[in-house]
């Protein structure tokens, strides 16, 4: 069970993401630029798709955590490009809409970070998923090839036992039914503690963004082609 202070990071993380205007996360995330980049470059793209959270709300987009990646990758010596795709208020309906314009960027991996904003409007269950699972059709249909990492949300538990439960084990049903790579909760090290998030202790400060990244490297490290080096 949550303890308390999670439980009101989470609350009020969901109403945040689904009333307030994000200013400085990323609206347009693959500009006809960043497009040319990769056709150019002729680089291997991961691509991160997802609301606010992957969108770095409130940052300069340097400090959001798909940024950080791409900097680990550099350190490192892999010849990847990381796209940030999030939207800020984002639902799996909303994802589901605009994934075919998104992939006009084919990617070789894809960072599927949605169904938060599902959870707090009580959606159906039923329809998160065929809308996580049709996004995950249609990357895969881009690029037979690709691999993806599917990450985990929570709920507060006053939208019920049951509708919680579901929540949870809708993620890792998913992972499993689709054989996509999972990590259960991006947030883990972060949500609820006011040192990793801004002021109104709902969204991670970069140094929050930070932990996100390593969360999300831990899973993504193992997905990565060693040829793919400079």
């Amino acid at each position: 069970m949550l303890n308390r202070t999670i439980f009101l990071f989470i609350v009020g993380f969901f109403v945040t993401h689904c009333t307030s205007p994000d200013k400085k996360a990323t609206q347009v995330p693959t500009t006809t630029k960043a497009v040319d980049e990769v056709v150019m470059k002729d680089r291997p793209v991961i691509l991160f798709f997802g609301n606010s959270i992957t969108a770095g709300y409130q940052l300069d987009p340097a400090d959001a955590f798909p940024a950080l990646i791409q900097k680990k990758l550099d350190s490192l010596g892999f010849n990847y490009l990381s796209l940030n795709a999030g939207l800020s208020g984002e639902t799996t309906a909303g994802g589901l809409n605009r994934i075919d314009w998104v992939l006009k960027t084919v990617p070789s991996i894809f960072v599927l970070e949605l169904g938060a904003n599902d959870g707090l409007r009580g959606l159906d269950l039923n329809e998160t998923k065929k809308n996580l699972i049709a996004i995950i059709e249609k990357v895969r249909k881009a690029n037979p090839e690709v691999k993806i990492l599917l990450t985990g949300m929570r709920v507060p538990p006053n939208l019920g036992v049951d509708y919680t439960s579901q929540f949870v084990n809708l993620f890792s049903n998913i992972a499993e039914s689709t054989k996509v790579n999972f990590l259960p909760f991006i947030l883990e090290g972060v949500a609820g503690d006011p040192d990793l998030n801004l002021e109104d202790g709902i969204h991670p400060t970069p140094k929050g963004h930070r932990i996100l990244a390593e969360n999300v490297w831990s899973h993504l490290e193992p997905m990565l082609d060693p040829n793919q080096s400079l």
